[in-house]
This record gives C-alpha cells, sequence and structure tokens, in this order.
C-alpha cells in the first residue's frame, strides 16, 4: 500500500508558516495587517486560481500562481510592494514552515505498514525545500509539475494512481482536496486540521482521524 499526503494542510501546519514570513514584510514596512491576515488574503486568492488553470493553453508554475495571487493581494488592500520580490521570500521560508506536531513520530509509524509519499499542488524544487520531504519516500513525492494538473481536478489524483497503482490511499486535510480525491474514486482518509472544514456539497470520507498515528489502525480497517 502506498500513502499519500497532501503537503500544506495534511502535513504542514502552512497558516502558522506563511503568517511568520507575512508578519515580518509588514512590521518591516509599517503595513496596517498582522501577518495571517496577508497570508489569509493571498492564500484565498491562491487556492481560487488554482482551480482555474487552463493546463490546454500551456502550464503554469506553482510560482507564477502564488505571485499573481500575491499581487491581487497588494493591490486590492492598497498596497504597494514587489510581489515578485515577496513572493521569493514567502517561498524561501518555506524550509521553516512547521509540521503539525503529531507529523514525525505518525509517520515513522505508519511507515512501517505502508510507503508514504505526498500530493500536492507545488513545484518539485518547492516540496523539497520542506520539512516533510525527508519524512517520505522522495520517488514517491507528487506534483502538480510532474502530473500536469492542480487540484481538485481529477486528472492529478487518477494520474498519481496511474503512477502508484491502485493500491493508493490519500491523506487530505483541506475541503477541496477531499472534495476532489473523493470525487476521482481514490480511497480518501481525511485528517482533521485547524481551520478545515468539509464541502458541506461534496462527498463525505468513510474515515476521519485527528492524529497520523491513528492512520495505521484506520489502514487496517481498510484493508479489511
Amino acid at each position: 500500500m502506498i500513502v499519500t499526503f497532501d503537503l500544506f494542510s495534511a502535513l504542514t501546519d502552512s497558516r502558522r508558516g506563511g503568517s511568520a514570513v507575512f508578519a515580518r514584510i509588514a512590521a518591516e514596512r509599517g503595513w496596517p495587517f498582522t501577518g495571517a491576515e496577508l497570508y489569509d488574503q493571498w492564500d484565498r486568492r491562491n487556492k481560487r486560481a488554482q482551480q482555474r488553470v487552463d493546463t490546454t493553453a500551456g502550464w503554469t508554475t506553482f510560482r507564477e500562481i502564488s505571485l499573481h495571487a500575491l499581487a491581487d493581494t497588494y493591490t486590492a488592500l492598497g498596497l504597494t510592494a514587489d510581489a515578485d520580490a515577496d513572493i521569493t521570500r514567502v517561498q524561501d521560508g518555506v524550509g521553516d514552515w512547521p509540521l503539525w506536531p503529531d507529523v514525525p513520530g505518525g509517520l515513522s509509524a505508519v511507515a512501517e505498514h505502508a510507503r508514504l509519499g505526498i500530493l500536492s499542488n507545488v513545484d518539485d524544487d518547492l516540496a523539497a525545500a520542506t520539512l516533510a520531504y525527508p519524512l517520505v519516500e522522495p520517488g514517491l513525492v507528487l506534483t502538480s509539475q510532474q502530473l500536469g494538473a492542480y487540484k481538485p481536478d481529477p486528472a492529478i489524483y487518477l494520474r498519481a494512481r496511474d503512477l502508484l497503482g491502485d493500491d493508493l490511499v490519500h491523506v487530505a486535510a483541506s475541503a477541496r482536496d477531499v472534495r476532489g480525491a473523493l470525487e476521482a474514486g481514490i480511497p480518501t482518509v481525511r485528517i482533521v486540521r485547524p481551520g478545515h472544514q468539509l464541502d458541506p456539497h461534496g462527498p463525505a470520507p468513510a474515515v476521519s482521524i485527528h492524529a497520523v498515528s491513528e492512520l495505521v489502525s484506520a489502514l487496517a480497517t481498510m484493508r479489511r
């Protein structure tokens, strides 16, 4: 069995990590916004843009999407800044973004029962810079850059299954990831994380956990 995890909600506390970077930027410039406010504004636009990517018109990298989302955020908030330089600063800080506390020990426990990977809407270099990357098998880290699609497009999940095999389980936290994986027909476990709810208009997962270590018993149940 191969288990993939979403990188920036299931494994990484991205709001905490990203907000810290934006807080430093805001403090340096005297902006009247907290780091969390800036992160939330950018993150919302970033996720919306990922849903609208038209892959038939040529590939758009995660960095490009994030850059345009940040530029739109600055415009909406009436801020003047170099969005290109700032998105570089945000992405360069990803290596300091914290994992959820249950992740290191939990992944070690699950690794005794399954092979571990990542399925994420990012570029390869960004995935490799995270604290989660060394905790899984590098060959099982699949990104939008490799698969040519962004969540929640069913294509990203189906292409991951084509590469990894039918014995694939995906662990997701965000509403779009849970719904996308389920609608693509991928066995999905929801891990409950702060700030993430289920999509009320989407399918409900059969299995939910509150810590990565709980996945051991969940996988045993799914095998039966």
